[in-house]
């Protein structure tokens, strides 16, 4: 009989193994590659070239004259009033149009000096321009500013030469032989290009109704292509200066406080027509904006370097690096057709395509509205137009909910030109200062 001990469960023990000096350790668990899961690391510049860069705008093919007999003529009004509408716009003809006629005048002065413009090139339709814009600012020496006290806000005395403005547009109109309602209608772009009346501010929107009824002038019969030329080396230059008069004689405040973030806290078209005359200059680079005696020498010729040489007069603070980094930044380029490039896309971009400027512009017979768009019906004293997401003195509003600060909030943004103006009055000269740290 076997022993009860033999009915362990147990199985009995294996032989001892004798120890190997070479004997391994058991095989650690393989360590996964997952190189292949990490995104592949690329320089910045690289990664957005690959993602497509917005082509520059071509300059679109300019249509002929409408017939004036088919056009009722109507008193310009604002259709922008929502975000529907700025679409609707964007894909219009009219968007066309307009980048059309802007684009078509900086061609024409492609490598063109204002130097080169002779007088025999200048048609007598200029020439009225001309006339026009010379006694705009005889308004000007006709009404003089209130003291300030050394405020850098608006100046209450720039109504009252608006007032003037408006009351001289049928007279300015008949030198262009347009009378009745065509005069009506254009003149309320060129009464709207000399600033607003309320905000007492001017902005790029303001210079955009300029070339507006330039525009309708087109329209009208009234100028020519072959006119375009000294449209923008004598006319849109003249408008430039006369501006700068009024806005270091009326304080006027910066449009939404483009400013330090944008080209200029006024103008835009200078950059674009003025791009476009040193195109292919054999010398001057984009680098020469720094070259104090490169800008005195040829400011009067090209209209980008002249309008950096009144950018910097009229600020507090010295450098472009300061106060307009985005000039700054662009003199970096490589040459002047990447900033053409650049500046048509901006006027696309921040001109046309941005809601808060183009909330105020006006549409009529001669600029039309595209079908579909709003209509601000509290101009004729009725309802108030206005959509959903609205927008306000250059911001945006939702129902009553303000999105960032404005006009309309109690926020008003100060002239710096009126800064440097007040510096001059108190004695203190051009000295400017340099800020900060350096």
């Amino acid at each position: 009989m076997p022993s009860t001990t033999d009915t362990n469960t147990n199985p009995p023990a294996l032989p001892a193994q004798p120890l190997s000096s070479t004997a391994s350790p058991p095989a650690a668990p393989a360590i996964p590659d997952l190189r292949s899961r990490l995104p592949k690391l690329e320089p910045r510049k690289r990664r957005q070239r690959a993602g497509g860069v917005e082509p520059t705008p071509e300059t679109p093919s300019l249509p002929s004259p409408p017939q004036t007999a088919t056009l009722l003529f109507t008193t310009p009004s604002r259709r922008i009033l929502s975000k529907k509408d700025h679409n609707l716009f964007l894909s219009s003809q009219t968007y066309k149009l307009i980048l059309a006629f802007v684009f078509g005048l900086s061609d024409s002065v492609t490598d063109v000096p204002s130097s080169a413009l002779r007088d025999s090139e200048i048609s007598d339709v200029v020439k009225a321009i001309l006339t026009i814009l010379d006694e705009a600012e005889d308004l000007v020496r006709q009404t003089p500013p209130e003291d300030q006290g050394g405020s850098r806000f608006g100046n209450k005395v720039f109504r009252t030469f608006l007032d003037k403005v408006l009351a001289k547009l049928p007279e300015w109109h008949k030198k262009l032989n347009v009378e009745g309602d065509a005069a009506a209608e254009a003149g309320t772009y060129l009464g709207q290009a000399f600033g607003n009346k309320t905000r007492i501010d001017y902005g790029s929107g303001h210079e955009l109704n300029f070339a507006m009824w330039l525009l309708c002038l087109y329209q009208l019969g009234i100028i020519q292509t072959s006119d375009f030329k000294a449209l923008v080396l004598r006319a849109f230059q003249r408008y430039l200066e006369l501006m700068r008069t009024v806005q270091l004689t009326y304080y006027l405040e910066p449009a939404g406080s483009h400013g330090v973030w944008g080209l200029d806290d006024y103008q835009f078209l200078p950059f674009l027509f003025g791009a476009s005359q040193l195109l292919h200059h054999p010398f001057i680079t984009p680098r020469a904006i720094h070259q104090q005696l490169t800008i005195e020498e040829f400011g009067h010729d090209f209209m980008y370097l002249g309008q950096i040489q009144f950018v910097n007069n009229t600020k507090t603070v010295k450098d472009l690096r300061w106060h307009s980094p985005m000039l700054d930044d662009i003199s970096a380029s490589k040459n002047w057709a990447k900033i053409e490039g650049g500046m048509r896309k901006m006027f696309a971009a921040e001109v046309l395509g941005k809601l808060p400027v183009m909330q105020h512009f006006m549409f009529g017979s001669l600029v039309p509205a595209a079908q579909g768009m709003s209509i601000d019906m509290n101009e004729d004293g009725g309802e108030s137009g206005e959509a959903e997401d609205t927008v306000h003195a250059g911001h945006q509003h939702d129902g009553d909910s303000c999105q960032s600060w404005g006009n309309c909030c109690g926020i008003k943004v100060p002239s710096s030109a009126a800064a440097v103006q007040e510096m001059r009055k108190r004695g203190q000269g051009d000295k400017l200062r340099r800020i900060p740290f350096d």
